[in-house]
């Protein structure tokens, strides 16, 4: 997609040709991506992950801190070079059973299941977008348990 057509439409191409919608733009919730059940499946340490595909890999990432920055900055835990995502884009906080997702006064917006947030609570399997990246939140506190069966059941 060129920048004009950026400008034209307001949205952004996402990894895999789909792409975020437009402020006022009805949402429905997306498809989890085709390599999430198997990438859940490998998870054998139970706790609370952000999945992602960057460069043709994988990636999974542990929250484990009480606060994860995701961003373009050398600085952000979980980093993307690339100009759709602003250096201070988003904040992952962890308090308690708690998560939730934060826009840092990013200039693209955070997006949850379709839906443009300043502030979501997150749940397994919710599908936050950054820029043109899509990334997965995973709640493996009972690894094996139901809560894992959602996903697995969309293949």
């Amino acid at each position: 997609m060129e920048p004009r057509e950026i400008q034209a439409t307001g949205t952004l191409p996402l990894e895999g040709g789909t792409v975020a919608p437009a402020p006022g733009e009805e949402t429905r919730r997306p498809e989890p991506a085709a390599w999430l059940p198997e990438t859940r499946a490998e998870l054998t340490v139970p706790g609370r992950y952000i999945a992602y595909e960057l460069d043709g890999r994988r990636v999974v990432a542990p929250l484990n801190r009480e606060w994860t920055r995701i961003g373009r900055s050398l600085a952000a835990d979980v980093r993307f070079d690339d100009a759709t995502v602003s250096r201070r884009h988003a904040q992952i906080a962890a308090h308690g059973t708690e998560v939730r997702v934060l826009d840092d006064r990013s200039l693209n917006g955070v997006y949850v299941n379709g839906n443009r947030v300043e502030e979501a609570m997150l749940a397994d399997g919710d599908q936050i977008v950054i820029g043109r990246h899509a990334l997965y939140f995973l709640d493996t506190a009972t690894v094996g348990s139901a809560v894992s069966q959602p996903l697995a059941a969309a293949e």
